[in-house]
């Protein structure tokens, strides 16, 4: 916590350092009051008043201030450390593999990276300004108390163990439930966004009531948790009013019985003694309010720090994206396992090649690996077992970034962002012309209804493109991709939403503008593929035959059936 604070040193420091004179304002005040009583008001001097008010008035305006300087200056700390965690998160959680983001939950994730740093931020507010407040008033309090007699301190040492007690009870019992509460709040957190994602499918299958139902579950869960902690911190300020008020009653019983013994001590004395013993025990009652705001903050740092020494899971190597070789790729006896079932095995010992221009195809029945196994190329995962070879390096020996500069994938499912459709298209090719832009869309097949709308290329998306068809929104994504002009392209069922027609003309696009860029085609149709240089057919995770569509036609029993569910009788004899 202190590496994020340490660049704001000034600010903890001159903070404190105003609190200190607002303070000292504070202290004085009842001890001038018990002099305006006494002297002024019992004595009948009214000049005496009028200057003691005058300064009364003059230092409050002094410790406010103060206090103002504090508030600014302990904001300007609290909020520039909540500003460069949530930096340091948001650059963590970028790093992470998708094993580490499935790990932690999108919804925990966006509960740690705003509720969780909030927490922190209120503690480091409360620390330098409401913490040096409490103790210095409760020291303070204590001196000021003591001076005007011995035996009022007396009083509050007597009440001093018993409001310990209480916060000490209170805060034991409540501080359990705070952990449970954020990770409560992480549950809602990731309802309310899968619905709101999902929202199109919850309306589809009318499950409005059944989500309710789940989400009325969370909620209540958390409110329930909350309330229990809340139930036992309502004891806090009732108790330690109590004890305040006992605490009074022996302050004016001491002060009745000394004023009728010797008359050693004053009615503004004692005045002023109460004012202090009332400082004194509520600066321990903020101090439990502080305290349970330490318990939140030190529950939340605590998934903070999950985040922020959380290392990629995926280490970056040093090879750069310069190489003598360009656009080859290459599987040697891969297998792979998702991490959270490594009893599963996706792909079974998976050798292929591809050569720079070529063009690949990879089809199978559902489920059968064809998209792990291109993830396993810009590393969205890395393989169990073998090598993934790129222009002659192991993938795990490039910078990261410098591979996935190589590659361009895009996949099934189209994920544009909140900006126009120009700024999506050219998101990952910043500087791109409007000549670069155009001709992109125009290879994805795009162009054509961009143009038809109001805005053409400035036209809004909305979130999640929701403002666009299923194909529009993949041609825009293609798009994305044509403009990088990657060395390796990697098309993973990307036009399963386009009609035959317009896949055909992208197609037909895509050899003539990027004859020279490594193509592989993820599909289940097998008008997608028919055309390619070569097809790998895959079959629970195993390479069960490859070859040229006429040649897979002639071998391979499973790609003849694929070939007799998608195209009419006919179309098979021409193929044949």
């Amino acid at each position: 916590m202190l590496k994020y604070l340490k660049k704001y040193w000034y600010c903890c420091i001159l903070a404190p350092l105003f609190m200190f004179g607002e303070i000292a304002m504070d202290l004085l005040q009842p001890d001038m009051m018990a002099t305006i009583v006494d002297d002024g008001v019992l004595g009948g001097n009214m000049q005496l008043i009028f200057y003691e008010g005058i300064k009364m008035v003059l230092l409050v305006l002094f410790g406010g201030a103060c206090g103002v300087l504090c508030g600014v200056f302990a904001n300007i700390a609290s909020q520039n450390f909540g500003n460069d965690v949530r930096k340091d998160m948001f650059s963590h959680i970028m790093d992470f593999s998708f094993e580490q983001t499935d790990r932690f939950t999108t919804g925990s994730l966006v509960t740690r990276i705003t509720n969780d740093v909030s927490q922190v931020e209120q503690m480091i507010m409360q620390c330098i300004r409401s913490l040096v407040r409490c103790v210095v008033m409760f020291a303070g309090g204590i001196f000021m108390l003591y001076r005007q007699s011995p035996k009022f301190a007396l009083v509050a040492a007597c009440g001093l163990p018993f409001v310990t007690a209480i916060v000490v009870f209170t805060l034991k019992k409540a501080s359990p439930l705070f952990t449970k509460i954020q990770q409560k709040l992480d549950r809602v957190n990731c309802i309310v966004q899968e619905n709101i994602a999902g929202a199109r499918v919850v309306k589809a299958y009318v499950k409005e009531d059944s989500e309710l139902e789940n989400f009325s579950k969370a909620n209540d869960s958390l409110c329930s948790t909350n309330l229990r902690a809340q139930t036992i911190l309502a004891f806090l300020n009732p108790c330690v009013n109590i004890v305040l008020n006992l605490c009074v009653v022996g302050v004016l019983y001491v002060g009745g019985y000394t004023v009728q013994a010797n008359g050693n001590i004053t009615p503004g004395q004692t005045m002023a003694a109460i004012t202090y013993l009332s400082l004194i025990l509520m600066r321990i009652v903020f101090l439990a309010n502080i305290f349970q705001t330490f318990t939140r903050a030190a529950a939340s740092w605590k998934r903070i720090r999950e985040v922020l020494n959380t290392e990629s899971a995926q280490k970056s190597g040093t090879q750069t994206a310069d190489t003598d070789i360009s656009g080859e790729v290459e599987l040697r006896h891969v297998t792979f396992s998702y991490p959270n079932l490594p009893e599963n095995i996706v792909l079974d010992d998976i050798s292929l090649s591809v050569k720079k221009g070529e063009t690949i195809a990879i089809i199978g029945s559902t489920g059968c690996g064809k998209s792990s196994l291109v993830n396993l190329i810009p590393r969205f995962y890395d393989a169990t077992e073998g090598e993934v070879i790129v222009d002659g390096h192991n993938v795990l020996e490039y910078d990261i970034q410098a591979l996935r500069s190589k590659i361009g994938i895009v996949q099934q499912k189209a994920e544009l962002f909140s900006r126009s459709i120009k700024e999506n298209i050219c998101w990952g090719s910043e500087g791109a012309t409007q000549d670069e832009i155009s001709k992109a869309a125009s290879t994805a097949q795009a162009e054509e209804f961009i143009l038809r709308m109001a805005d053409g290329y400035e036209t809004a998306v909305t979130e999640g493109g929701h403002s666009l068809s299923g194909g529009q929104k993949q041609r825009i994504s293609i798009a994305r991709e044509m403009i990088k002009k990657p060395e390796i392209l990697i098309l993973d069922d990307s036009g399963s939403a386009l009609d035959l027609k317009t896949e055909s003309a992208f197609y037909e696009a895509l050899n003539k503008e990027f004859s020279d860029t490594t193509r592989i085609i993820v599909a289940q149709r097998i008008a997608s593929v028919r055309q390619a240089d070569r097809i790998y057919v895959l079959e629970h995770g195993k390479i069960c035959a490859s070859g040229t569509h006429s040649e897979l036609l002639e071998t391979s029993d499973v790609y003849r059936e694929i070939c007799r569910s998608q195209l009419k009788k006919g179309e098979i004899v021409d193929a044949e």
